[in-house]
Parts: structure tokens; sequence; C-alpha cells
């Protein structure tokens, strides 16, 4: 028996009643992130949330041990200040999508670059690849 012919003999109250006790994630990650989803969450994004940008390559190696690390933390955690974090990751050889636009708007140097904004306002950055402890520092900032 597949697990579609399983789900459809569950009677639908019974469906209903465990999406009822899941709690939405008041969180947002935005992965492969375009130019127009930095405008709409970052640039006029609201005061009382931090948005992470990281700016990333597929080729970089430092990169793909940071991004896990920033994903779990924008779950898990908060800002020093009790903030909510949102994530939003870019990749900056698409010029398609912008993220080539946004690396040379924000004079990106090195990889990974992530920069900390709060209602349009760029708060801080740190480059390279941080553990959790260092990244956990930088969110204390904020």
């Amino acid at each position: 028996m597949t697990t579609l012919q399983i789900l459809r003999r569950i009677p639908r109250p019974a469906l209903r009643s465990k999406l009822l006790h899941s709690s939405a994630s008041n969180r947002e990650h935005y992965i492969n992130a375009t130019k127009a989803d930095f405008d709409r969450v970052v640039a006029k994004g609201p005061d009382d949330r931090v948005v992470l940008v990281d700016l990333y390559a597929d080729w970089c190696g430092p990169c793909h041990l940071l991004s896990p690390i920033l994903r779990q933390l924008t779950a898990e955690r908060k800002t020093g200040s009790g903030s909510n974090l949102d994530l939003l990751t870019v990749d900056v050889e698409n010029e398609e999508k912008g993220g080539f636009t946004l690396s040379q708007e924000f004079k990106v140097r090195a990889l990974p670059t992530v920069i900390a904004f709060r209602g349009g306002q760029r708060l801080g950055e740190f480059v390279g690849a941080l553990n959790e402890g260092g990244v956990k520092k930088f969110l204390d900032k904020f």
C-alpha cells in the first residue's frame, strides 16, 4: 500500500486536527533570492526584524560550511535584542537574478559575506566561514 493510499484512508478530521496543532514559523528563509526579493524583504523591510543576507557562490567551500549554520540559527533563535531573524541567500554569480549586481553594490571582495540589515539599514557584516559560536556572537550584537 502506498503512502497516498494510506492517507486517503485517514478520516479528514484527524488530518485537520494535526494541522491545527502545528505552529507557523515566524522566521523566513529566502533561498536563491533575487534582487527583487532583496528589495522587498531587506530594503523595504520592517524595523522589528533582522535580515541576514548570505552572499555566496556554489563553488565556494566555506560557503557550504556556513550555510547550514545560518539556516539553523535563524530558525532557532533571535538576535541579542530579541528581534526575529530572516535569512536571504544570494548567489553572487547569478546575473539573471541580480546576485552579481548586489555583490557589486556591497563591494563584496571575498566569500562568504554575510550582511545584517534592519529596516533597510545595514547593521554589520562578517566575511568568511565562522563557526556556530562566532555567528552567535555576531547575532548578539543586534
